[in-house]
């Protein structure tokens, strides 16, 4: 193999990604917090009450495209959420999940941080695959947004 074969071809931003239409508000989310440089909602297929995405409104597919401001914002948000998430539910961990392209389990392709409590002898698999409405969502995240 040589040393071109390796290396990563960037592909072009798809803006047609389900949280890019989300962020542009063309989707509707259940949403726990925003600011100018990013967003937190609900996730509709969650895999605990109280499953929160984080995403920069940046257009990057994965961390290696995230600019460090960013990433920085992102992280913010992510830790003020999670707090807040830790606190309305009252859970005593929180597990943090960033995945980084297909073959780690990466399913939008729009870099984004999974906020998921945790409780003792609940198992996780990497994502849900049943989606939830916003009767069930909306609750609970009104107790997280409370928790802001």
């Amino acid at each position: 193999m040589d040393s071109t074969s390796s290396k990563r071809v960037p592909m072009p931003y798809d803006r047609s990604n389900i949280f890019a239409k989300i962020i542009r508000g063309e989707i509707p989310c259940v949403k726990i917090y925003e600011d100018e440089k990013t967003l937190a909602f609900m996730d509709v297929m969650p895999q605990a009450d109280g499953h929160v995405l984080v995403v920069p409104k940046e257009d990057a597919e994965n961390i290696f495209d995230l600019s460090p401001e960013g990433l920085a914002a992102m992280m913010a948000t992510t830790q003020k959420v999670a707090k807040a998430v830790r606190n309305a539910l009252a859970c005593p961990g929180l597990m943090l999940v960033q995945l980084n392209g297909a073959a780690a389990g990466q399913s939008v392709n729009h870099i984004h941080f999974h906020i998921i409590p945790r409780t003792g002898g609940i198992d996780l698999k990497f994502h849900a695959r049943e989606m939830v409405g916003r009767d069930v969502l909306e609750p609970i995240a009104a107790k997280i947004r409370a928790a802001l």
